[in-house]
């Protein structure tokens, strides 16, 4: 099916996702909600979780992603810049921004990130 033609309509449950360890990320997991595989054409959409004391080092993607932060308080930084985000915030982390997630709290964080579908090559910053 070509993103031209007419897409079904997908109902994913929560009880389907499946949450897996992010590599590099040292008490991060991630689960993909919707993506090409499950009949999304254009966009994945997954569930990032952050434990209390998690931290992703500074990495890069090759495609931009949208987030919205779903619960928790935890530190981002983008581009040199550092930001305390909580439920309700919204970020926008361009292709090839150098970026990285640090929870100090003692609850988990969790955001929705959303992708297009296709290659998205993340570096680590040395």
């Amino acid at each position: 099916m070509t993103t031209a033609e007419a897409t079904e309509h997908v109902v994913r449950r929560a009880a389907d996702v499946e949450y897996e360890p992010v590599d590099a990320a040292e008490g991060m997991r991630k689960g993909v909600l919707l993506d090409e595989d499950a009949g999304a054409p254009n966009f994945a959409m997954r569930r990032f979780v952050l434990d209390p004391g998690a931290s992703v080092p500074e990495h890069t993607n090759a495609v931009e992603h949208e987030q919205y932060v779903l619960s928790g308080e935890y530190t981002v930084g983008i581009e040199g810049e550092t930001y305390e985000v909580s439920a309700g915030d919204s970020l926008l982390i361009p292709a090839g921004a150098v970026h990285w997630y640090e929870n100090d709290g003692d609850e988990e964080g969790a955001f929705v990130c959303v992708v297009p579908n296709g290659d998205d090559a993340i570096e680590l910053v040395e």
